[in-house]
């Protein structure tokens, strides 16, 4: 038992090790490309202040969306933003890339690698941009709160944490298993690009939705829940927090596992480019 656990140890430290290079690496891409660089801080930058200003002229008609107020909703958007941000960062463009890697047969380098393939092709690019623009999400969540007159609890604040990663953990895993459809359909960009598009509606808040729709898009697929759940641990803490941490932990949980599950029956089916 106790040689199992340090060779788990020891697997753990090299998936670490692997990581930080791939991480270094794509920064010293990143800041080669300078002007690139800062021009999509700036486009994302003009996004999310579009959407703030969206519901700004929403607000200036009514008082609240459902149980939400003004504050509540820019709460919700900074929360979108940072999930949505950090999901682009450390895994969009390596998911996304994922078709072309079948297409081409370029997939075939990367399968013969002495780590897990599915952690190969989810982490070979990160995106500096987009961490920048998670932390003016983080701001945004910041004045709110302090417009809302709201100081969280530690454990409050934990609980959102949390949730923020499980939140991403669901956006990574519907598109993986998005993306490995690729396996049989060689162009699938479409669907996985489609629900880069589709996520958005995670920034709405979730009271605007008929029922049904909040049943599918809570549970089925847990697009909804992603950004609503965290910004509700926040705003609203005495509101079932462990009913909507529960909530999140298991749709991100067995989106996560279905996912993987996918992703290993999709690789049973790629023919190489070698065959």
């Amino acid at each position: 038992m106790r040689r199992q656990s340090l060779r788990q140890l020891r697997a753990v430290r090299r998936y670490i090790e692997i990581y930080s290079i791939m991480l270094r690496n794509s920064l010293i891409r990143e800041l080669s490309f300078k002007a690139n660089f800062i021009l999509w801080m700036v486009v994302e930058l003009l996004w999310f202040c579009g959407q703030i200003f969206f519901f700004g002229i929403i607000f200036g008609s009514v008082d609240r969306i459902g149980d939400w107020s003004k504050w509540e909703v820019v709460l919700l958007i900074g929360t979108h933003q940072m999930i949505a941000q950090l999901f682009q960062a450390f895994f969009f463009t390596n998911v996304a890339n994922i078709p072309e890697l079948v297409r081409t047969g370029k997939l075939d380098s990367m399968l013969v690698l002495p780590i897990d393939s599915q952690f190969a092709v989810s982490t070979k690019q990160f995106g500096l941009d987009s961490v920048v623009n998670a932390l003016l999400g983080g701001i945004v969540v910041l004045v709110s709160l302090r417009q809302l007159h709201i100081v969280p609890g530690v454990s409050s604040i934990l609980l959102y944490i949390v949730a923020l990663a499980f939140g991403i953990a669901v956006h990574y895993s519907i598109m993986l298993t998005l993306a490995a459809i690729s396996f049989w359909i060689v162009r699938a960009q479409g669907l996985v690009y489609g629900y880069f598009n589709f996520l958005q509606i995670a920034r709405y808040p979730d009271a605007i939705f008929p029922r049904f729709f909040r049943l599918i898009f809570s549970w089925i697929v847990p697009v909804i829940i992603v950004a609503n759940i965290p910004a509700r641990l926040l705003i609203k803490p005495f509101e079932q927090p462990l009913w909507l941490m529960i909530h999140l932990v298991i749709a991100g949980s067995i989106a996560f596992g279905l996912s993987r599950v996918f992703w290993r029956f999709a690789l049973q089916h790629y023919s190489s480019a070698s065959s």
